[in-house]
């Protein structure tokens, strides 16, 4: 991208928030209820109920630490003492523009329009239709031979055919800030560099699925974003490195691949007015093998230099989630020569608080399971679950046990699952049948669960007389903790 580095390129509400803890003595609860009379994907007409129930006073206010390395990461705006600062400029968070013709201001409207004069008088003279030269390198599929019968188009769209020109031309202007030549003369660049890459063929051709797991899009964002994780410590794996990285034919095969993913997922975006047309992108630190790597700090350079040039504004967010410390120093040294623009889209997370910094941006049943959230391949888990089914956020304090209420309304076989990220507390369940005279049912013992026991628990529980539904989470840390859960009911048959 010009000033972005990319590396890859409708469910009902859940159910309400906790109430906040009430601290004084005995301990008190607190009960938001919420009462459905139509049927919606999580359920029939039900009664939902969060109760929190603080189990111990709080520790004694303290004087405000200095701020943590890990918090430094997750929030650089915030300073390293007490000193009131101004937030750092480059932290200012992004929003994403309007590439509607009405949205955009006067200035842009004539920028646009000088691009297009300006695009229109090339194709006219056949500016576009480069030919070839022997020191220009080329893909192994060769570019079409007969320039005069191509038609101009980029990431399978006709330039100049329809509103989609003016989303194209939109980014290339933005990553120049407007400045009408210097885009135009981008956009003529990237066009070139296509035809050496030879693009269009590139997409068809087989790489092979050696890297599937080192980059792979997953899910969508709350705005609707495809996300794309990019993992590189797999390449810890020092045969897949080797078959990767060892020289430069490999390299060289690498780029290939990484492009060609990029061009795929470019593809499937909606580049009309109004569409999503950029990608959240998700960069994995864990266990990456650093800058000490010289052949991966090749490729990636190599690869980097490409995106910039050739892929503008393609970026919709880029988070770095497990961040180790080395990359923070690269950062800092890095961030200098970074424009506002880009550093604006950076959100940086330690390992400790990758799944909080996900659930920011991409609600949990949208993040795969190995990031703290619900999704999971089909065949791997519970198959009642997908990521069209919402998931519930609810924040369990310390020291706090938090039950979630879930009145039933009718005779159904009622499905849920739910995980805590990172665990280290105890969950229970049970049905309490409305009729009094009647023996509460235990479904799961109260239970501790370690940060290495399953990530998700699944339970189903057949109703055949009304009452409620109680999950119970008791947290006894000191650290707050998230619990997350969704469920169905499917009604019996008479």
């Amino acid at each position: 991208m010009a000033d972005e580095n990319p590396t890859a390129a409708a469910a009902a509400a859940p159910p309400p928030p906790p109430p906040a803890a009430l601290h004084s003595p005995p301990p008190p609860t607190e009960t938001t209820t919420l009462e459905t009379d139509k049927e919606t994907p999580l359920s029939p007409p039900l009664i939902l109920t969060e109760k929190e129930t603080t189990i111990s006073p709080p520790p004694a206010a303290a004087a405000p630490p200095t701020a943590t390395l890990a918090e430094v990461i997750e929030h650089p705006e915030k300073p390293m003492s007490q000193n009131p600062k101004k937030v750092p400029d480059s932290m200012v968070s992004f929003k994403e523009e309007s590439n509607r013709i009405k949205d955009l201001s006067d200035l842009e409207k004539v920028s646009l329009d000088e691009l297009k004069v300006m695009v229109q008088e090339a194709i006219s003279n056949k500016d576009f239709n480069f030919s070839l030269t022997p020191e220009e390198p080329t893909s192994e599929i060769k570019p079409i031979s007969n320039p005069e019968e191509e038609e101009i188009s980029i990431w399978g769209i006709p330039l100049l055919k329809d509103e989609r020109t003016d989303v194209i031309l939109l980014k290339f202007l933005r990553a120049r800030d407007f400045k009408v030549k210097d885009s135009f003369t981008m956009l003529k660049n990237t066009l070139r560099w296509r035809k050496s890459f030879s693009i269009d063929a590139l997409v068809d051709e087989n790489l092979g699925d050696d890297l599937e797991k080192v980059v792979f899009m997953h899910g969508y964002d709350q705005e609707g974003h495809p996300v794309c994780y990019n993992v590189y410590g797999e390449f810890q794996n020092k045969e897949l490195y080797q078959k990767t990285f060892s020289d430069e034919e490999k390299r060289t095969r690498f780029l290939k691949w990484r492009i060609q993913f990029l061009e795929r997922s470019i593809r499937k975006l909606d580049f009309w007015p109004g569409g999503i047309n950029t990608i959240f992108q998700v960069s994995d630190l864990k266990n990456s093998p650093g800058p000490a790597k010289r052949e991966l700090r090749l490729a990636t350079k190599q690869a980097l230099q490409l995106l910039q040039d050739n892929y503008p504004e393609f970026v919709a967010k880029q988070v770095f989630i497990n961040v180790p410390w080395w990359y923070l120093a690269f950062y800092t040294m890095m961030s200098p020569f970074m424009t506002q623009r880009t550093k604006s889209k950076f959100v940086f997370a330690s390992p400790a608080r990758t799944a909080e910094a996900l659930f920011k941006y991409v609600s949990p049943e949208h993040v795969p399971i190995q990031y703290g959230g619900l999704s999971v391949d089909y065949c791997d888990c519970n198959p009642q679950f997908t990521i069209d089914d919402p998931a519930a956020v609810v924040t369990v304090k310390p020291a706090t046990k938090q039950t979630v209420e879930i009145i039933v309304n009718e005779k159904c076989t009622f499905v849920w699952e739910l995980r805590v990220v990172g665990w280290e507390v105890s969950y229970s369940a049970e049905y309490v049948p409305n009729n009094e005279s009647n023996y509460t049912i235990i479904i799961q013992k109260a239970r501790k669960i370690s940060p290495t026991d399953e990530p998700v628990i699944s339970h189903s529980f057949k109703i055949t007389e009304l009452g409620k539904i109680l999950l119970t989470i008791d947290n006894p840390t000191s650290k707050k903790k998230t619990l997350l859960y969704r469920f169905k009911v499917d009604p019996l048959s008479e």
